[in-house]
């Protein structure tokens, strides 16, 4: 049951229902890429040197013994569906579906302040505080982040659209709101941009082939020509856009199928697996998939996994401007890769750290090692991206010393050629208070965290929704980050809700 993802977390039930004050700092140092075998922490080696302790995977959302289990590995992920789907649910009066709240989405919808690199791999960023009142407890944050690029310098893009006109998307705010965001979209691409659309209900029709973008109108056209009917075969809509996909490949491009819909499959093959098992012959080949939900009601669970097992990421939109924000605004990160099967390690001393719980990430996490196994899926990361991870800890008394280090692992979007980055805490880095002394955005991304597991699981480190709002009230003062008033306004809607 999920409840017990979170009463594991037993060094954390006092974290965030503690007396708030100002917060504030800056980020840390960040790591740099090396070679593999140079960069690898030294307790990784020997904990990897005991194939016992080492080669299985940690017991997903369970608070881990440092003894039994001190390393977590998980592929990374940049989802915000979650989030941006229970944003709308809270608006609309309603409590979120729990089986649909995933902890690091919220997080990862929220900005950072991480350093960028100089080059395509990650910064590691490494930080944490302890809990006020409670020296023997902390939270530890991995950060990572990927450099940013604007639609002026991307490489051309072969777009394939997959459009969803079943009878469900006749509501207001699905087809239309998806035709208003690909006419946006094709006003914004370059020339040396292609594009397909293909549509699907109870059959797939290719509506226009790849189409060169001086060819516009003939775009614009087809956008416009798209109508409402029959069932929901989603299998049958994205075999379509592979094929179409494959053979309009062009090396030099950024190659992405694009899916829009409710997700709500009622024809044809509706699990993931069998739908991604049908296109894995096309996927292999360099092309990546964004699915993009819509609608009140829609399939969560399998556009997510469509999206975290089919080499790309997942989005929610509910409005026009969250589309064009999505198509336009965020168009390098949402088209371009950074980093292919990107994964992250953390290994924890012993000496130092007597337990910890990765928050979140539950549908992610990987055996040890297939860390460095390359032929085992990750995440796919575009330009711009942060990547946070927070873990509850249980510290040993008085212990000092390295805490723990933290490795990206990723391969190169066009040669596969693996790198890695890596960053280590010591246990006197940590800031001494969460709400007194740790950075502002590490103090904004526990509040969400702990917003989305009270939602998921009613429990939330013991906190209730009145000391939530408290904090990300305060939090939006401080930061006067728009973002950050809307989710204090969010945390209020709940309290109204349930």
């Amino acid at each position: 049951m999920k409840s017990r993802r979170v009463v594991a977390v037993v060094g954390l039930v006092a974290l965030l229902g503690l007396t708030a004050a100002c917060g504030g700092g800056s980020n840390g140092p960040v790591g740099s890429q090396s070679d593999s075998a140079a960069r690898a922490p030294q307790q990784e080696q020997e904990a990897q040197a005991r194939p016992t302790a080492a080669a299985a995977p940690e017991e997903k959302g369970q608070e881990q013994d440092t003894e039994v289990s001190q390393i977590s590995t998980f592929a990374l992920d940049v989802d915000t569906a979650s989030y941006d789907h229970a944003r709308r649910t809270l608006a609309e009066g309603r409590w979120p579906t729990p089986d649909r709240i995933r902890p690091e989405e919220f997080v990862n919808a929220f900005r950072q302040d991480y350093a960028e690199p100089s080059d395509n791999g990650f910064t590691v960023h490494v930080d944490g505080a302890r809990v006020p009142g409670r020296t023997n407890e902390g939270l530890v944050r991995v950060g990572l982040q990927t450099r940013r690029s604007d639609a002026a310098a991307r490489r051309p893009a072969n777009l394939t659209f997959v459009v969803d006109v079943s009878g469900s998307m006749a509501e207001p705010g699905r087809l239309d709101l998806v035709q208003s965001a690909l006419r946006t979209l094709l006003g914004q691409l370059s020339p040396g941009d292609q594009v397909a659309i293909v549509s699907f209900s109870t059959e797939a029709q290719v509506v226009s082939d790849m189409t060169p973008l001086v060819s516009r109108d003939a775009l614009l056209a087809a956008v416009d020509a798209l109508q409402i009917s029959g069932g929901t075969n989603v299998a049958a809509g994205l075999t379509e856009g592979y094929e179409i996909a494959a053979r309009g490949f062009r090396p030099a491009a950024t190659n992405r199928v694009i899916l829009l819909s409710d997700g709500l499959a009622n024809a044809g093959d509706t699990t993931w697996q069998g739908i991604l098992d049908r296109v894995s012959e096309h996927a292999g080949r360099q092309i990546t998939l964004l699915t993009v939900g819509v609608g009140r009601e829609y399939g969560d669970e399998l556009m997510e996994q469509l999206a975290d097992n089919g080499d790309g990421h997942a989005i929610y939109v509910s409005t026009i401007e969250e589309a064009e924000q999505a198509f336009v605004k965020n168009l390098p990160a949402t088209i371009e890769l950074r980093a292919r099967d990107a994964k992250a390690q953390v290994v924890f001393n012993p000496s130092v750290v007597e337990s910890y719980q990765l928050i979140g990430y539950e549908n992610r996490q990987l055996a040890t090692e297939e860390f460095r196994d390359d032929s085992k899926d990750g995440g796919e990361v575009g330009p711009g991206h942060a990547v946070t991870a927070l873990y509850a800890v249980r510290l040993r008394p008085g212990a000092s010393g390295q805490l723990a280090a933290a490795t990206v692992r990723w391969q190169d979007p066009d040669t596969r050629t693996p790198a890695e980055s890596s960053k280590a805490l010591e246990a006197g880095d940590l800031h001494e208070s969460l709400w007194t002394k740790a950075p502002l955005r590490l103090q904004v991304d526990a509040v969400v965290a702990a917003f989305a597991l009270y939602m998921r699981d009613r429990q939330a480190f013991g906190m209730d929704l009145a000391s939530l709002s408290e904090q990300a009230a305060r939090l939006a003062a401080e930061a006067e980050d728009p973002k950050l008033a809307e989710l204090a306004q969010l945390v209020e809607r709940a309290r109204t809700i349930g």
